[in-house]
């Protein structure tokens, strides 16, 4: 009799996690268990602004899956399609003639992408910050920044590179924000001329507050606390234009930059639509309370991709965020095995722990179990929350460490942007 296989779509939160668990509770020989995703590791995305800024290490937010899950199949490559009429899913390796994999159960979570508008000129000059390559991009070009304006006397040029855009006032283009203005900040002494006054920092956010998962006061005070740190904080705005690096304001403001950061919102991955399943209106796969796909006793979804119902709050749907991916991964490896051995299933129910948000080195902003903080006691639960969430204890001693480090040594002030053009250097000899 053939082993039956679970295919595990994505390798982030949910995907890892799912499978780290089915991994310790399956028994030998029960089933083979299937990761497949385009990186074979998984990104801690709590951890990028930090990152960024040069206070964590950039290999140290990221969990190897090969590593951590030695008792999986990992395929590295691109699901292009996924089928539940036939249980099968079409796969593309990095290199290599693509596959079709057939399945038994399914669990789909690949995440979400970066929900663009149709902003003239963004998609050419934009950067999201969701990923670790784009976390490493865009710390090298703020550093980057810096050098050209320390080079040269022309105030123009010195105009566009000191001045930083970010769009989206959530968590992502907040802490992204903070982070990177106080390293940008820390590091002027470094730069001759350049004194952070020089910087501008701004944020625009459609909407009339920032930061809404830490409550209206909260928010409010993020807003003053960037503020009186010199960063221009435009709520009710909107960006209507980028073409050139041009920013065009929905109040008119117009002006010339560099550093153009997206963080406006996220949406279902589009591999979602692509094959039978059930959808909803806003690209979710619909799902029950177990975490089951509508229509199917085998496939199951969670994460940013799923629709899945908030029984805490009748009506509504768990926002896609670390905290209920890593819960829901829980519950729906357990709903995989029940479904395995025909045992009954159960639904996913959370309680809300609260929200924590670094605003650069000891500031933050917390609220936790309805109790507000605010500067260092915020930031330390910022980082002892997620530290603790941290996969394997080798990441976490990593981590623990850098942080150890940066009490007693400067950051890096070194912008490795070159890394980007690794040929650069060696086609201009060959051609010399």
């Amino acid at each position: 009799m053939a082993v039956p296989r679970i295919l595990i779509v994505g390798g982030g939160y949910v995907g890892m996690y799912t499978a780290l668990r089915l991994q310790r509770r399956l028994r030998r020989g029960e089933a083979l268990v299937t990761v497949a995703d385009l990186d074979s590791y998984m990104t801690y995305q709590p951890f990028l602004p930090e990152a960024a800024a040069g206070s964590i290490e950039a290999r140290h937010v990221v969990v190897p899956l090969r590593r951590v899950l030695n008792r999986c199949q990992i395929l590295s490559g691109r699901i292009t399609q996924v089928r539940l009429a036939d249980r099968k899913a079409e796969f593309e390796p990095h290199e290599g003639p693509a596959l079709t994999i057939a399945y038994d159960y399914l669990v789909m979570a690949p995440g979400s992408i970066s929900r663009l508008l149709p902003v003239p000129g963004l998609a050419d000059n934009g950067i999201g910050f969701k990923t670790i390559e784009e976390a490493i991009a865009l710390r090298n070009h703020v550093l980057g920044r810096l050098d050209v304006a320390a080079s040269t006397p022309d105030p123009e040029v010195r105009r566009r590179a000191l001045t930083f855009v970010f769009v989206g006032g959530g968590y992502a283009g907040v802490e992204a924000l903070a982070e990177l203005e106080d390293m940008a900040a820390d590091a002027c002494k470094y730069f001759e001329g350049i004194s952070r006054a020089d910087m501008r920092w701004v944020l625009v956010e459609a909407t009339d507050r920032i930061l809404p998962e830490v409550g209206p006061d909260m928010g409010r005070w993020t807003a003053q606390q960037l503020r009186e740190r010199g960063i221009e904080v435009r709520m009710k705005t909107m960006l209507k234009s980028a073409e050139g690096c041009h920013i065009v304001l929905s109040d008119g403001e117009e002006f010339d930059t560099d550093t153009l950061v997206w963080t406006a919102g996220v949406k279902p991955h589009p591999l979602v639509r692509a094959g039978d399943l059930p959808v909803d209106e806003k690209g979710r796969v619909r799902v029950d309370a177990a975490m089951r796909m509508h229509g199917t006793d085998f496939a199951f979804a969670a994460g940013d991709c799923a629709a899945v119902p908030d029984l805490t709050r009748p009506g509504e749907f768990c926002p896609p965020n670390a905290q209920h991916a890593v819960r829901q991964a829980k519950t729906l490896a357990d709903n995989v095995l029940a479904t395995l051995r025909g045992q009954p299933r159960r639904p996913y129910r959370h309680k809300y722990a609260g929200s924590v948000a670094s605003l650069g080195l000891y500031k933050g902003v917390a609220q936790i179990y309805g109790r507000e903080l605010r500067g260092f006691p915020a930031w330390f639960m910022h980082r002892t929350y997620h530290l603790t969430r941290m996969p394997t204890f080798n990441k976490k001693t990593r981590i623990l460490m850098d942080w150890t480090l940066g009490m007693f040594f400067p950051r890096e002030i070194v912008s490795l942007g070159a890394i980007e053009e690794p040929r650069k250097e060696f086609t201009l000899s060959a051609r010399s």
